[in-house]
């Protein structure tokens, strides 16, 4: 199995309604409107991405940068394996593929991630995922106003000598950003 990926700056209907089972079925709370989504793509702020097996559709991404140019990062907004190949690695191989991406075309300093915090079975097994991708797990557990999941963000450094000099809490003013951005109706 080798994963191909595509990535699209603009809105693509029909590549959306293929996404969609795959986005819908991962993320049952807290996924964003299909709107919001689309409005993200239409002011530049995100960037769809698919993978591919042999033509078939098996992962996607949302993502967004952060950060002044010098000092970038990547924020994985969301990412899902399709659920009947979950388990077989492409979920490494797909965000190997993202993160390569993102350093050969915005030379990012680091991924920045979000994972529910609450100690559940499932919630513990994405941690361990993004661990295994080689993501560090900060300590700060965030509460979004608009939300009653907690939340722990994860970075993966690239940058040489690159650490968060903090508990987490630098890493979510970034994420928070993003989503403030996500969610403004202006184009600002």
């Amino acid at each position: 199995m080798t994963l191909t990926m595509t990535t699209y700056s603009e809105w693509d209907q029909q590549l959306w309604e293929q996404i969609r089972p795959i986005y819908t079925e991962a993320f049952v709370h807290g996924a964003k409107p299909e709107r919001i989504l689309k409005a993200m793509l239409d002011r530049k702020i995100a960037f769809m991405h698919a993978g591919w097996d042999e033509g078939e559709l098996v992962a996607m991404a949302f993502t967004g940068l952060s950060g002044p140019e010098d000092e970038r990062n990547l924020i994985i907004d969301y990412m899902a394996i399709r659920h009947d190949r979950r388990g077989q690695g492409e979920g490494r191989q797909f965000f190997g593929l993202l993160r390569d991406w993102a350093i050969e075309q915005y030379h990012i300093q680091a991924v920045i991630i979000e994972a529910e915090a609450e100690d559940t079975p499932e919630n513990r097994e994405r941690i361990v995922f993004w661990e295994k991708c080689g993501f560090i797990a900060t300590d700060y557990i965030h509460h979004y106003i608009w939300i009653p999941e907690t939340y722990r963000a994860l970075v993966l450094p690239l940058a040489p000598g690159l650490e968060i000099k903090d508990d987490g809490r630098s890493l979510f003013r970034q994420i928070t950003s993003f989503h403030e951005k996500s969610f403004r109706k202006n184009k600002s």
